[in-house]
């Protein structure tokens, strides 16, 4: 096994360019034989100006429906409010041509993210099923919904903790995945430190009896061990620290790629605490080559019933500055403080 020396904080430094290494964008050529079908469309200005543009509005035309008439009741009888400025209205003729082309060319349904996000967070207000987008308008109405995709929209924001100048450069991309219906029980979250893998953690936050049996988990982890050495170890060119998405194939023999993340607060940990995979990490060299990655499942209704009532992405509520200066303490005394933000970030949520 690959050594991992023992001076690991529990974040590596992040910069702007390594931020950049996990735009589909960067990697989708490396892996589109293991991966999901994606089209990447680059988006210009105007389209960032009808992402910061206040309100959740469709643009003109992208519907798929003919064009109703614009007069309100209130501006048919005569509106008081003639000082009110008008919602600007933002068309996109050529984006939404090229977006229906998709659509078609993906059997009819795709799902949307922008350059890190998928907009996870407004899955609520798509119909069933969640987040499949059949037009232009599903799409813009997904975006525009979730403060997920929001982030990646303001420089301020998605490159917040990253060391680098800024460059004045934050292009933005709309990236369109074929859909399909993901069995979230077979979806797995692998963290890699140093170009190890550490650790593997059930997504879905539901108790599943098949997770739970000895020689299931020991086919999931083969694996996921033979499918991260065989496609993704020797091919993946960003940063060494990173997280990486799979989804298990239905004999759970095989795998694809959903998506890769950074090794970093913004990051779920899901069934672990950083504070462990940094155990494990700083451990590596000490254990048994057949005792990594870890992995670790939803093993009683109690434990489902535990994750679901934390808040998700609790670790997002610890400030950043005290992740950063985790680097000064020992494991102990960090975990405490750990432990500590995050009851007090709960009691106030």
């Amino acid at each position: 096994m690959p050594g991992i020396s023992t001076a690991l904080e529990l974040f590596p430094e992040l910069s702007r360019s390594d931020l950049q290494s996990f735009r589909t964008s960067a990697w989708y050529s490396r892996f589109q034989t293991v991966t999901i079908k994606s089209t990447v469309i680059p988006l210009d200005e105007e389209f960032r100006r009808y992402m910061n543009a206040d309100g959740v509005t469709i643009p003109d035309g992208a519907d798929d429906q003919a064009p109703e008439s614009t007069l309100s009741d209130d501006e048919d009888a005569g509106s008081d409010d003639d000082d009110d400025e008008p919602a600007e209205r933002f068309a996109f003729p050529e984006l939404d041509t090229r977006i229906r082309e998709i659509i078609q060319a993906y059997d009819g349904a795709v799902f949307p993210k922008l350059n890190w996000s998928a907009p996870k967070d407004a899955r609520w207000i798509s119909p069933s099923p969640p987040l499949r987008c059949l037009t232009p308008a599903d799409v813009y109405l997904l975006l525009k919904s979730s403060d997920f995709v929001t982030h990646d929209v303001d420089p301020s924001q998605a490159y917040e903790g990253c060391t680098g100048d800024d460059d004045g450069l934050h292009s933005l991309e709309l990236v369109l995945k074929k859909y399909y219906v993901m069995q979230e029980s077979r979806e797995v979250r692998c963290f890699v430190r140093r170009g190890v893998l550490i650790a593997i953690s059930q997504r879905d936050p539901n108790f599943y009896e098949f997770w739970n049996d000895d020689s299931t988990q020991r086919k999931i982890r083969q694996a996921v061990v033979d499918f991260f050495q065989r496609h993704i170890q020797q091919h993946w060119e960003g940063p060494p620290d990173y997280t990486v998405d799979l989804l298990l194939t239905r004999d759970l023999l095989r795998a694809h790629i959903i998506d890769f993340n950074p090794y970093a607060p913004r990051t779920d940990s899901l069934l672990f605490t950083y504070s462990e995979l940094l155990n494990l990490a700083q451990n590596a060299e000490g254990r048994e080559e057949n005792e990594l990655p870890v992995l670790r499942a939803i093993d009683s209704r109690t434990h489902e019933s535990a994750v679901r009532n934390t808040p998700a992405y609790a670790h997002n509520m610890v400030p950043l500055d005290m992740l950063q200066a985790s680097a000064g303490q020992d494991l102990e005394s960090f975990t405490s403080t750990w432990s500590e933000e995050i009851r007090r970030a709960m009691s106030d949520d």
